[in-house]
């Protein structure tokens, strides 16, 4: 897809809950596994579309602190298909010029796993044309609850604790708020996703689900956003 220019206004970082693997799989009498790596085969497309449509970060929700709750088999399955993405895309993304980041905790993870990560981001890290975040292994509460301990291992009073102060020990503290976010498959929730970062994020609720979000379908999220007016608490006039 080629950049798009009659968009009016590119967000800058777009957030992208992948939601509906299981049912896409369902729907077709697949285990859930094979919808996840339907999902997962998904991303570089949209990866490519936003670069191509001027986006800069795009953020994606990968498996978050509670899904330890689900069965043993499908956790692994992630985690292979974490590992996978890796071993499978990382290099055409690096050479694509894009950066990838991690946010969230890395235990839990396998060694081998944990290693897998820290060197994709480590190659890319020099890269410009869009930087790809993976939450994995992340949670929002979690993100603020592990802010706000570091915060009191530096020893700052609590009269002295702001937003900014915040936001600067958070997972994402060199990453602009999103200014869209994203949930696939028409269910309404936030499911704990950048619940500090995403309080003045317009957000959309596409029924499609994962798998089968493309590139059209993301385009069209931009040209919705591009019609959106953000007031971030004024309104129409003061703008």
């Amino acid at each position: 897809m080629a950049k798009n220019e009659s968009l009016a206004r590119v967000p800058v970082h777009v957030g992208i809950i992948m939601d509906g693997n299981g049912r896409w799989a369902k729907e077709r009498g697949l285990p859930r596994l094979l919808g996840h790596r339907a999902g997962t085969k998904n991303l570089r497309r949209v990866i490519r579309a936003a670069a191509d449509a001027g986006v800069k970060y795009i953020s994606f929700y990968a498996f978050s602190t509670e899904n330890w709750k689900r069965p043993n088999d499908e956790v692994s399955g992630l985690m292979d298909l974490l590992a996978e993405f890796i071993d499978n895309e990382v290099r055409d993304l690096h050479k694509e010029n894009a950066r990838l980041l991690h946010i969230g905790h890395l235990d839990g993870l396998s060694p081998t796993l944990k290693k897998k990560v820290e060197n994709a981001v480590e190659l890319t890290k020099d890269n410009t044309r869009i930087n790809v975040i993976i939450a994995f292994n992340y949670g929002g509460r979690d993100e603020i609850i592990t802010g706000i301990r570091k915060l009191i291992a530096q020893g700052v009073p609590a009269e002295e604790v702001t937003d900014e102060k915040l936001s600067s020990v958070l997972f994402t503290a060199d990453i602009p708020d999103p200014d869209l976010i994203i949930r696939t498959s028409g269910e309404q929730r936030t499911s704990n996703f950048m619940i500090w970062q995403a309080a003045y994020s317009e957000w959309s609720f596409p029924k499609t689900y994962w798998p089968d979000f493309d590139e059209k379908a993301l385009l069209q999220e931009l040209e919705n956003f591009a019609q959106r007016e953000r007031r971030f608490g004024a309104i129409s006039e003061q703008l």
